[in-house]
């Protein structure tokens, strides 16, 4: 948990990656098959911790606003269960809001061990195109619920690091379908070489735990995805003013249903007010 204030993370998320001419994948209602896409997609982040002690630790707020770029083209979209024509060698391009994401996380410390549970909640207010294969909105309720821990040595400069979280998804209005929930896990293991700079490793499991459903369901749809990468961070001082720079990489594989591609995140942190 960082000291009682107000601060502000900015991360930068690019994706490319495919899912492969005999694979089908459900988006916009409709069924597409050779799916290929690009997303760069700003995540402007507001991060509030309470100075007050609440249950042995503190609270923390966020809220983070999404908005960027996605294109995808597939070889052929195909009717979902609510009909529509087939199309063949369809692309869509868009430059827009998605949904913003609300946070509360409460921490904990005691000697090199840090420790926090949390929750967030996906507020469906972005902008969603019906029937289009390209949004970052995702137009449904969704609530993620997560359990995290460090194990930070300052003797070592050794810094292990997870999450193991829980997300339950409402369905989508405009397409009747429903995301079954999801279990993902995140790891760390970075040295710090010094108080500026550090390196590791990184990586994330996902698997979905339920079926997709709802009427525009075309059957039990379930994701899985195993990635592993690299990170490098470095600290400095704009003026007076701390800042976090980190570049983190993943490589995806062992993928099912879902797009397999690489991962690339550039994040900047910055305290805006700390109490003292």
């Amino acid at each position: 948990m960082p000291s009682a204030g107000l601060y502000f993370q900015n991360d930068l998320y690019y994706y490319n990656g495919d899912i492969g001419a005999e694979r089908k994948l459900p988006t916009g209602g409709r069924l597409a098959l050779g799916v290929d896409g690009s997303a760069v997609i700003d995540l402007p982040t507001f991060i509030w911790v309470l100075p007050e002690e609440m249950l042995g630790g503190h609270l923390g707020l966020a809220a983070t606003f999404p908005i960027g770029w996605k294109s995808t083209s597939a070889d052929l979209t195909l009717a979902g269960p609510r009909g529509g024509p087939a199309r063949a060698d369809v692309s869509d391009e868009v430059f827009t809001i998605g949904d913003p994401v609300l946070s509360a996380f409460l921490g904990w410390n005691q000697g090199n061990l840090h420790w926090q549970v949390g929750t967030m909640i996906n507020v469906p207010v972005g902008d969603y195109q019906k029937g289009e294969i390209s949004n970052i909105a995702f137009h449904h309720w969704g609530a993620d619920v997560f359990t995290a821990m460090t194990w930070l040595d300052p003797a070592s400069g050794l810094d292990l690091s997870g999450v193991l979280g829980v997300t339950f998804n409402d369905e989508n209005p405009a397409t009747d379908y429903r995301t079954g929930n999801e279990l993902h896990f995140e790891w760390a293991a970075v040295k710090h070489f010094s108080p500026a700079f550090d390196a590791g490793m990184i990586g994330y499991y996902y698997d979905q735990l339920t079926d997709d459903s709802g009427d525009g369901a075309s059957g039990p749809f379930r994701g899985q995805v195993t990635a592993v990468g690299a990170t490098m961070g470095w600290n400095f001082k704009m003026g007076d003013r701390p800042v976090s720079a980190r570049v983190k990489y993943y490589h995806e594989f062992d993928v099912r249903n879902r797009a397999e591609g690489d991962v690339l995140f550039v994040s900047l942190t910055m305290p805006l007010s700390i109490l003292k």
